[in-house]
């Protein structure tokens, strides 16, 4: 705070041609503004401040020290705004991410003033089991969750989400859309595990439009549809408009918030206007290929993996081409979304004080190994996106190969709000890193899925299947081989890396079967059939 020249009988700085000093006068704005009330009394009594009104001025000189003390301590202890902004199985195909097709640039915008990460990975390639992971910072055999239809207070009834951690801590506690699992396309509009908003849109309410390889499956089966309409008849489109009349109201109350927004696409069905089909001429759309003998190279439980739906996996060129090009419409439909809520956040004034997070939960292939969606331990199901940017971030426009976990998420929101996370927790900050890229608080990523656990280095992945691998094993070597076409595992020559990255593994296995402190594990819970029209009890 500085007090105007009008709040003074004379001038801020008092003229100095009676007298002769050593020093230059003084301004009393200059004093004020740093704060040192001592000093104006010593040279108000020695005559360094000359203008005799001035001695009247402490009265109101103190309040304004004081007043700017209480302010630089507000300043000091408020702490940042959260919005975690979520997209439903989005791999890397991003503009930000060196895709040559794909159209994002609003998450590309949003790259540009934080750190994007290029070594993220899931816990768990699958939604719930993912979701549940993050939400809580614990790995999957900690919160006993490895499918979709397990609700984590079933399993983990006392743990502390990272929701209720900004709650708790004075945040005003947010969800729109999915953040906890939700079955797509039938849950949508459905109340899930909680109940906060809740978008549908004309997506759910058009499903007899939809093309599926089986007819009437949606939410597991290849499906799409280039639909009629605009962005906000859409439920993802309606979601960004209550997220935009969230921030304009918080900003209204001056509230703080933790605010989580899920978006289903490009969840299938892969659902958008035509607007954003007609991005993606067939013609430019690339099909993966796969080796003739690809398949004898790999464990059985891998091969299972990528062909445990029959009609997601070898697509005819025609379909694979429709299939991939739904897809990058709906990435950049979603991608459009993210743009709403990111022009409210700053429409609205928020930007300065918001942590933004950006990510997906979990991978996907689009015809890489053959396969189409997700549930493989192959770095296309593995591998997210991840963005962080607002206060804390110095690093703006910065791309980090700083090994990530999902369950670092929890911990990272923490540390940059000044916020202590429960001891339970398994993640580690990842905050130095948005002030120094270069730093690498973690050497690997661990990843499972079924029976398998697999780890990712730097360079490597290693997997293994079984306990202690003994369905197969799998090696990549990601210099020269990228896209985890070559298993060196049963070769000699990588013998003695094999040997010494599954003792990593074996050791990471071991630290996420930590049981989590004061976290209460239900491992004998009462199975139940999750209904169909909607979640079931919250």
């Amino acid at each position: 705070m500085i007090l105007p020249a009008s709040s003074f009988a004379s001038s801020a700085v008092i003229q100095s041609a009676p007298l002769r000093f050593d020093k230059p006068p003084v301004s009393l704005h200059t004093l004020l503004l740093n704060r040192h009330l001592g000093k104006i009394s010593k040279l108000l009594f020695r005559g360094e401040i000359l203008d005799i009104r001035a001695y009247f001025l402490l009265p109101l000189v103190a309040s304004a020290v004081l007043a700017c003390d209480v302010a630089a301590n507000a300043a000091e202890n408020a702490k940042p705004n959260v919005l975690f902004l979520i997209c439903d199985d989005l791999n890397c195909d991003l503009g930000s991410y060196g895709h040559p097709l794909v159209k994002s640039p609003n998450i590309d915008r949003l790259a540009k003033r934080g750190v994007r990460f290029t070594h993220a990975y899931c816990q768990y390639p699958l939604c719930g089991p993912s979701r549940a992971s993050f939400m809580t910072g614990l790995y999957p055999d900690q919160t006993l969750i490895h499918n979709n239809s397990i609700y984590v207070r079933e399993c983990v009834p006392n743990v502390k989400t990272l929701s209720q951690m900004f709650r708790n801590e004075g945040h005003f506690a947010t969800r729109i859309g999915k953040i906890y699992h939700y079955g797509v396309p039938r849950h949508i509009g459905t109340a899930g595990q909680d109940d906060t908003i809740n978008p549908r849109g004309r997506d759910k309410d058009e499903e007899d439009r939809i093309f599926s390889l089986i007819p009437g499956q949606f939410g597991g089966t290849l499906s799409w549809l280039a639909a009629e309409g605009t962005d906000a008849e859409q439920t993802d489109g309606i979601a960004a408009a209550n997220a935009a009349e969230q921030l304009k109201s918080y900003a209204a109350k001056k509230q703080q918030f933790y605010l989580a927004v899920g978006l289903y696409r490009p969840h299938t069905p892969y659902v958008a206007p035509k607007k954003y089909f007609e991005m993606y001429p067939l013609d430019k759309i690339k099909v993966p290929e796969v080796p003739d003998g690809y398949l004898e190279t790999l464990p059985d439980p891998a091969v299972r993996s990528i062909r445990r739906k029959p009609q997601n996996s070898n697509l005819p060129d025609k379909i694979a081409r429709q299939a991939i090009q739904a897809y990058y419409a709906s990435i950049t439909f979603a991608d459009a979304q993210v743009g709403l809520i990111l022009d409210a956040l700053d429409e609205a004034g928020l930007a300065e004080n918001t942590i933004v997070l950006f990510t997906s939960d979990h991978g996907y292939h689009m015809g890489e190994h053959g396969h189409y969606q997700k549930t493989t331990l192959f770095e296309n199901a593995a591998h997210v996106p991840l963005i962080i940017a607002g206060p804390g971030v110095t690093a703006q426009g910065a791309s980090s190969s700083a090994i990530v976990e999902m369950v670092d998420f929890y911990p990272t929101l923490a540390d940059l709000c000044g916020l202590t996370p429960p001891d339970s927790i398994s993640g580690i900050s990842q905050a130095p890193v948005l002030k120094d890229p270069t730093l690498s608080p973690r050497d690997s990523a661990l990843t499972q899925y079924a029976t398998g656990y697999s780890i990712r280095t730097p360079r490597y992945r290693y997997t293994h299947w079984g306990e202690d691998g003994v369905d197969g094993a799998e090696l990549y070597d990601h210099e020269s081989d990228p896209e985890e076409l070559v298993n060196l595992a049963d070769k000699p020559e990588f013998a003695e890396l094999a040997e010494q990255l599954s003792q990593v593994l074996n050791m990471r296995i071991a630290e996420a079967n930590r049981k989590p402190k004061k976290v209460k594990q239900i491992r004998d819970r009462e199975e139940r059939r999750v209904p169909r029209t909607a979640i079931g009890p919250r």
